[in-house]
Parts: C-alpha cells; sequence; structure tokens
C-alpha cells in the first residue's frame, strides 16, 4: 500500500507561518540580550498578523500590527533603552526554571488540543464571524459574550507596566548621578 501524503499551498502556508512564530517565540525566550529578545519577540507577532491575514481576518490582523507591534516598540524604548541594558547578557536561567517552563508548555500545549477537541474545531464544523461590527459590539458589551472588562483590566496592566518602567529609568539615572557626584567628591578631596 502507497501511503500518498499531499498538502494544498494553503496548508504549506501555514505551516510554514506557524513554524515562523515558534521558532521567533522560541528565540525570544532562549536569547541572553535583552534587546536580541525584544526583536524575535516582535517578529513572532508579526507572524502572528501573518496568520490572521492567512485567516482572512485582515481587521483583527491589523490591529494585531497596531497594538501588539506598537507595542513591543514601547518596550523597546522603556525598558531597554531607558535602563541602558541592551547590550548587557541577562543571566542564565536556573534548571528549576527551566524545568518550570517546559512543564509549563507542555501544559499550554495540553490545554490547546483539549479545548479543539472539546469544541469540534478539528471537523470544521464551527463557524466563524469575524464582522467588524461584531467584533466592535463584543468589546463594548459587558454581558456573557462581552469583553468590555478584559480590556479595561490589560489597558490598566499596560498602565501599570508603563509606569514600572519609568520609575526603573529614573531609579537607574538617579544612582548613575549619585555615583557620579561621589566620584567628582573625591576627586575633589585628593
Amino acid at each position: 500500500m502507497i501511503f500518498e501524503f499531499y498538502m494544498t499551498a494553503s496548508q504549506i502556508l501555514f505551516y510554514v507561518i506557524a513554524a515562523f512564530i515558534l521558532g521567533c517565540g522560541l528565540l525570544a525566550m532562549t536569547t541572553r540580550k535583552i534587546f536580541r529578545s525584544a526583536i524575535w519577540l516582535l517578529f513572532s507577532l508579526v507572524g502572528v498578523s501573518a496568520l490572521y491575514f492567512w485567516l482572512q481576518v485582515e481587521f483583527i490582523a491589523a490591529v494585531q500590527i497596531v497594538v501588539y507591534v506598537g507595542g513591543i516598540v514601547v518596550l523597546i524604548i522603556f525598558s531597554v533603552f531607558l535602563t541602558q541594558q541592551s547590550g548587557t547578557e541577562m543571566p542564565k536561567a536556573p534548571v528549576k526554571r527551566t524545568i518550570a517552563s517546559v512543564f509549563a508548555v507542555l501544559f499550554g500545549f495540553a490545554f490547546t488540543y483539549l479545548l479543539i477537541y472539546k469544541n469540534n474545531f478539528i471537523s470544521g464544523e464551527g463557524t466563524f464571524d469575524a464582522g467588524i461590527s461584531k467584533i466592535g459590539n463584543q468589546m463594548l458589551t459587558t454581558g456573557e459574550q462581552g469583553f468590555a472588562l478584559p480590556f479595561e483590566a490589560v489597558s490598566i496592566l499596560l498602565l501599570a507596566a508603563m509606569i514600572g518602567c519609568i520609575v526603573i529609568a529614573m531609579k537607574t539615572s538617579t544612582n548613575q548621578a549619585k555615583g557620579e557626584n561621589e566620584q567628582a567628591a573625591n576627586t575633589n578631596k585628593k
């Protein structure tokens, strides 16, 4: 019996995009330089937007690019450049943390498979309505199918992250100024 295996161009494109996303995500997590990690995360999120374009959900793809890719630019500006540690190498993760990360990833894959299997996404029977008006109504609805509360929670989280980045940058510049003042005082004493 001869096993025939063929894929359509659409399936090949999906697997290429998925491999790109996973590869960039893996590189974002394993590289030890902060700036490179942020750039790989940027590429991974661009790959997710490409996946949305492949699904023909252009509005969500545009939102993905504007919000998440724009957020990575803000991340690079605030957390990397203001802390002035973009060129330094991060310490290697402890073995316990690496093992915990592997278990978290395996749990995520198992949970995703369970959701796909439970909701009959494999058979293709589910309908997918991605109209802009429906997305807008769900974003502003507080009911069962609404996302107003999570949307507000994420905006508060992003605000807290930006304030945290500013505080870290201010502490770093204050500590550097103190060090320079102490150095100048020691030089003047001599």
